[in-house]
């Protein structure tokens, strides 16, 4: 093989976000394989003579199957030097890296994975909370609604009042998310911020109580929605910013039990 693959992250969106191995890397690639939710921010920072090529999904249809992408990075490796595979947030969280990274080992291409900020850091911070707090989070949960698998329920083994729950790709259906907590036992009150293009010019957060988590309405993709305690001490400064109803904003102050 002539060349080399990058699995890169691109983080939430913002630029100055990125790694600075990961700036560098973009500034001499050959090939920039790139997903739909990188930022056009960040693919500015490939070289300018980089062949960029958009292997994402829009609206739920693939451009590419993850078998031709996968294909793909192995023949653009025999004839390139530097192949980026670019993907939004991390490449190991939710980024199909565990399946490209097996095609590549069994291509014998070599390979380095770059890691990047996950969303659901961007949109903690974004937002201003931390997804641990030893007064009331001691663990987090990293799950997604949208499963390929015929089991599309969260797995809600060990989960408790102290977990924090960040869910990815939390789709349009807020409602269906709503009764999966509520059939594990969240109560009605517990506080929940959704934040969409989170870093980028066009992100928006809401915050809102599991109990008119349907009534709100849908962020555009990429969304990232986290579900805890965690939330419940900035959720009423995001309530006034964003003109939530102040009978949410003053729910979410009360204490919560599951």
């Amino acid at each position: 093989m002539k060349g080399k693959v990058y699995l890169v992250g691109g983080g939430p969106g913002d630029p100055e976000l990125l790694t600075l191995k990961a700036v560098k890397i973009l500034g001499r690639a050959d090939i920039v394989m790139h997903d739909a939710l990188v930022s056009r921010e960040v693919l500015a920072l490939a070289a300018p003579c980089a062949e960029r090529i958009d292997v994402g999904k829009r609206c739920g249809k693939k451009l590419l199957t993850q078998e031709e992408i996968n294909a793909l990075m192995v023949s653009y490796a025999k004839s390139h030097e530097v192949v980026v595979r670019l993907k939004g947030g991390d490449p190991l969280l939710f980024g199909r890296a565990g399946e490209e990274i097996t095609a590549l080992r069994e291509a014998g291409v070599e390979f380095e994975i770059v890691p990047g900020i996950t969303a659901g850091f961007g949109a903690a911070a974004a937002a201003g909370f931390s997804l641990t707090d030893r007064r009331v989070a001691s663990q987090v949960l990293f799950t997604t609604i949208q499963r390929d698998t015929d089991n599309r329920s969260i797995q809600w083994g060990g989960i408790s009042s102290t977990t924090t729950l960040v869910i990815y790709m939390p789709g349009t259906d807020y409602a269906r998310v709503m009764q999966q907590l509520r059939d594990a036992g969240w109560p009605e009150d517990m506080p929940c911020a959704i934040v969409s293009h989170a870093s980028g010019k066009d992100q928006e957060i809401r915050s809102t109580v599991l109990a008119k988590l349907a009534d709100e309405a849908t962020l555009p993709a990429p969304a990232i929605m986290v579900v805890g305690r965690v939330v419940a001490e900035v959720a009423e400064e995001i309530g006034r910013e964003f003109r939530i109803a102040p009978e949410i904003a003053e729910k979410t102050s009360r204490p919560m039990v599951i």
